[in-house]
């Protein structure tokens, strides 16, 4: 076959990906669109695929996803003719120990918070579903009904059929070699067929992507792992409906097939393939069975089902499979090259999610952004760290071994640490911390006082830090407080038209004199919030951005991506030239004055300025502003001088009481405070009047800016959902998020973020109240509150104030 000369979009890959994103592409967009595939449809690690259709997660929007992975199944074989192997036989989790039953029961309250109903079983009734399953060490299980298992190849082939049926092109036999490059964007596409010239490309090349990637300096961090599983012959007695099995226990799971059973499991010690290139000759290959590695499954399913004892094995697969380094799959534009989109790293859920990710995925490429929040699967959600192929792999088969195992609330990676470190790390142990790790920093999450183990003991209950992390919230509220938040992710721009390009990225105005800084949101073409950061204006034509640890690549990639074309700015990412030493509390004014050569009076430096000021002999830059409702500075110190900028003002403070503070109390204060977070409380699907932020958008002043039209369009009408605070005072109740919020009895939404206020001695969550007709004050003042917990309710209070200090005269101090 002769390929054409230009496409508009090509696609990579003809596994379920590639033909879902394809088909939407070529479906909803009416897109000219080829996909490309080196062997036939299928033959990478889709053909081997286990096919179970799970759909809840705790993303709101990923759940959405599979939610529409389900919907189009259902549809597609009337709409194709060829049939999908889809069947809703429900899925049935089963719990053997109370930390499991609490994850269980969590989980059934989120899926009620995203409008799933997930039903509650006893052992009895497992029993009855299922007859042929030991249930005497069960405690009980989780039913969602409306799961079910498909035949990943007839979903692809169907797929393949419905994309040509609207319109696309499909080659099989032909082999990307390469891509033509002009100015960060690619032109060509080269293949063993001749180039094709297009506007946008598609990765989604399954367990080839990292390669596919490379040849065009994109990094995709992926890990091929073997992953096992047996067919069986017939099992007497098993009912050609019966549910699938997830064991999270026993590290197995089950499905029906031909009278027989898949099983299948994740344990935790996995086996990795190659850390090199994946071959190009892999169609429909398998490695060797391992039948003793895959022993351990064995024993596991067999306690559980023993009729296995006596079947035959029919088939084993021994299949690579992608798995990413933390266990989510990888969307998104690369932040290296403009108009590569990838779609891969499915981790063992390519065919639940299958047809969810093509659907957002073609809207993305269309859209050039997200049509949800998807940072959880957003492949800025990596760094430049993640180009290291050992960490990748150590990182990726811990996350594997996790696959099962019980989700407990603030749990951390263990691999690949300390992976980087701030000057300050062994000041910081020394001071008993104990660290967490984000985007590969080292941070101080709390601090073992003498006599108590540094390290985190995990449980679905109160943590064993919780009593300590109440006195470092306390000795913040009271007395002063270091944090050490080098981590942040800190940018400069540059140039003439520096102003001009922040004005139209950024929400708010930043166009304020020299020495005076802004909080402000950058919006999507919706109106939702795209990043929530810090702009201090230095010099006329000189601004330092500073935002979130992980959103390092996300943020700088926005505004990368939003600079208008034509104008004189330089935007730099300036993260390691900075360290950040914040101090906070209401004697950080008394610690900053015995130090500092500058005056740091109220009426010397404001709340929301910054200043170059010298500390211990160093110019550093200090912004006037608050993650916690305290008086406080962000120091920002050249990073060659933390250290001894942290060793004087430990001793200026040592008067006033100072002590180092950790990132669990930091979270406290700032719920306490009603401050928002990113990727939480709020994302892409919540707009500022949503969230309480309106007063942070420059709608009176008459420039243009990059959300504006969608916010236009919204003035004056009654928001359809409002972030409200929410506090319980039983204190028994441990609040993590995703609890349902109940109105009048009624669900009308769910918390973003949950967690104690120390100060207030009581639980405070956030989340947003929903209503179709409209939600005004009144509507939330005026019902009665209770949230649902682990499928308990608790009454709760609602409100729309900050909890702590609501006029914010202790920031203002």
């Amino acid at each position: 076959m002769t390929l054409p000369s230009h496409a508009e979009i090509v696609v990579i890959g003809g596994g379920i990906i590639g033909c879902s994103t394809a088909y939407h592409l070529a479906r909803d967009h009416k897109a000219d669109v080829i996909l490309l595939e080196q062997g036939t449809l299928t033959s990478g690690s889709t053909w081997h695929a286990a096919g179970l259709v799970g759909q809840l997660r705790s993303s709101a929007s990923i759940t959405r996803v599979l939610k529409y992975s389900v919907d189009l199944y259902k549809g597609l074989e009337a709409e194709t003719g060829l049939a999908t192997g889809w069947k809703m036989t429900g899925c049935l989790r089963l719990a053997t120990n109370q930390d499991r039953w609490t994850e269980f029961r969590r989980l059934a309250t989120t899926a009620k918070s995203f409008g799933m109903d997930m039903h509650l079983l006893t052992p009895k009734e497992v029993k009855a579903m299922w007859p042929l399953m030991e249930v005497g060490d069960l405690v009980g299980a989780s039913w969602l009904p409306t799961d079910g298992q498909a035949s990943p190849s007839d979903i692809t082939q169907s797929l393949a059929r419905g994309a040509r049926m609207h319109g696309a092109t499909i080659v099989e036999n032909v082999r990307v070699t390469g891509f033509d490059i002009e100015d960060g964007r690619i032109r060509r596409v080269r293949t063993t067929l001749g180039d094709i010239a297009c506007e946008k490309v598609v990765n989604c090349a399954g367990q080839w992507a990292r390669q596919v990637g490379a040849m065009a300096g994109i990094n995709v961090p992926l890990q091929p792992v073997k992953h096992q599983y047996i067919i069986t012959e017939t099992v007497p007695g098993l009912a050609t409906d019966a549910p699938t099995i997830r064991d999270p226990d026993r590290r197995t799971y089950f499905k029906e097939e031909v009278g027989g059973l898949v099983m299948g499991g994740y344990e935790p010690n996995p086996q990795p393939w190659t850390t090199g290139d994946v071959p190009d000759e892999w169609a429909y290959r398998l490695f060797d069975d391992d039948f003793d590695h895959f022993e351990q499954h064995m024993v596991e399913a067999i306690a559980r089902v023993p009729a296995l004892e006596k079947v035959g094995v029919k088939q084993m697969i021994n299949g690579p499979e992608s798995f990413t380094p933390d266990g989510n799959f990888i969307l998104g534009v690369a932040p290296e090259c403009a108009n590569m989109f990838v779609g891969a790293g499915f981790n063992a859920f390519g065919i639940a999610s299958g047809g969810g990710a093509g659907w957002v995925l073609a809207q993305w490429v269309v859209d050039g952004e997200a049509p949800l929040d998807l940072w959880v699967v957003d492949i800025r959600r990596f760094s430049g760290m993640h180009r290291d192929r050992q960490w990748v792999l150590d990182r990726t088969l811990e996350a594997y071994g996790k696959h099962y195992t019980i989700g407990f609330p603030h749990e951390e990676y263990e691999s690949g640490r300390p992976r980087v470190v701030s000057p300050l790390y062994e000041r910081l142990k020394a001071h008993g911390a104990v660290f967490g790790s984000k985007l590969g920093w080292e941070r101080p999450n709390w601090f073992a006082p003498k006599g108590m183990e540094a390290r985190d003991v995990y449980s679905m209950g109160r943590q064993n830090w919780f009593s300590t992390v109440g006195d470092e919230h306390r000795h913040v509220r009271e007395a002063v407080g270091i944090f050490d938040q080098s981590s942040f992710a800190k940018y400069e721009m540059t140039g003439p038209d520096a102003l001009k390009a922040l004005d139209w990225i950024c929400a708010n105005d930043v166009g304020k004199p020299v020495g005076r800084l802004t909080y402000t949101q950058l919006l999507n073409t919706r109106g939702g919030i795209e990043a929530d950061l810090t702009v201090a204006r230095l010099a006329e034509e000189k601004f330092y951005i500073v935002t979130g640890t992980g959103f390092r690549t996300h943020d700088l990639g926005w505004i990368a991506d939003h600079l208008p074309a034509g104008l004189d700015v330089t935007l730099r990412d300036v993260s390691e030239d900075f360290g950040t030493l914040s101090l906070m509390g209401p004697k950080a004014r008394d610690v900053l004055a015995a130090l500092a050569d500058a005056d740091v009076s109220n009426a010397g430096f404001p709340f929301g300025h910054v200043r170059e000021i010298v500390l211990a002999g160093h110019v550093v830059r200090a912004l006037r502003v608050t993650y916690v409702g305290e008086l406080g500075w962000e120091l920002h110190v050249p990073i060659e001088a933390i250290g001894t900028v942290f060793d004087a003002l430990m001793m200026a403070g040592a008067p006033f009481g100072i002590r180092p503070v950790g990132y669990r109390a930091l979270e406290s204060l700032r719920l306490e405070k009603g401050y928002r977070a990113w990727g939480s409380d709020i994302t892409p699907n919540d707009t500022p009047f949503d969230a309480g932020l309106g007063w942070a958008v420059k709608l009176r002043k008459n420039t243009d800016f990059l959300g504006r039209r969608a916010l236009e369009a919204l003035q004056g009408e009654k928001r359809k959902k409002a972030l409200a605070g929410f506090t319980v005072d039983n204190p028994d109740i441990v609040l993590v998020g995703r609890e349902t919020i109940l109105r009048n009895g009624e669900a009308v939404g769910y918390l973003t973020s949950g967690g104690y206020g120390y100060t207030l001695g009581k639980n405070v969550g956030y989340g947003y109240v929903r209503r179709a007709e409209g939600v005004d004050d009144d509507f939330l003042t005026g019902g009665d509150y209770e949230l649902v917990v682990a499928m308990e309710r608790t009454p709760a209070k609602i409100h729309l104030e900050p909890l702590y200090d609501p006029a914010g005269t202790r920031v203002k101090a």
